[in-house]
């Protein structure tokens, strides 16, 4: 796989894959090969914090759970509009391509935007070939799953607009958490509350950085 690719230099799955103490089956009945693949979103860290110093950061699935829970928990005036469970599922897959491409930070121009993208669909591409493809049952498929990504990817739908802004949330939260705990100043994620578009959102995320006002106040 990606053979050619790689013998240029260029970045595959393969050249992550290679890398491994214990390489996946591929082309299996079984979806334990891709269980496997899923345990390196919990002992990736998010990178964004490491820059900070928070080696013990959150990883990639710490993430995602928290984002998951949050989707089920919608106001009714956004919730009555949306496919929840469907929100839900896009949450725990957004980052799955992380598994092998990492967390590459925006402030990261070793990678650009366009070269991170094409890593991440390569990844996805082969969890749904190469892992899923011959996996029967469940209520999930290689390819729906692709397509939940790639829905994300293109955020053009209520639901992946939606989900962008829960990220965005999840972001918030932590960054207020660790500053708490930490007593780091971690302004610089702030400003994607700004970016966030959907009004009952809006609102989430004006009530963090009232409560985050609030505690910054009270310990100065």
């Amino acid at each position: 796989m990606g053979s050619t690719e790689s013998q240029k230099g260029e970045w595959t799955p393969g050249t992550v894959l290679s890398t491994l103490p214990h390489p996946i089956e591929e082309n299996s009945s079984s979806p334990i090969p891709f269980f496997h693949l899923l345990e390196r979103l919990k002992t990736t860290k998010r990178e964004g914090w490491r820059r900070f110093g928070l080696d013990r950061a959150e990883s990639i699935s710490d993430h995602m759970y928290r984002m998951a829970i949050i989707t089920m928990l919608a106001p009714p005036s956004l919730s009555s509009k949306l496919n929840i469970p469907h929100c839900t599922k896009m949450a725990l897959i957004h980052d799955m391509a992380e598994s092998l491409v990492g967390d590459i930070t925006p402030v990261d121009k070793s990678v650009t935007k366009a070269e991170k993208a094409r890593r991440e669909a390569a990844t996805m591409d082969y969890i749904e070939q190469s892992l899923l493809s011959g996996v029967p049952g469940g209520t999930i498929s290689g390819p729906e799953i692709r397509r939940i990504f790639q829905e994300y990817e293109d955020s053009e739908t209520l639901e992946s607009k939606f989900v962008h802004d829960v990220d965005k949330i999840e972001l918030l939260l932590q960054m207020v958490e660790y500053e708490r705990e930490h007593g780091r100043d971690l302004s610089e994620f702030a400003h994607v509350a700004n970016r966030i578009t959907l009004p009952e959102v809006k609102e989430w995320a004006d009530a963090i950085m009232k409560e985050r006002k609030h505690v910054s106040q009270n310990q100065s």
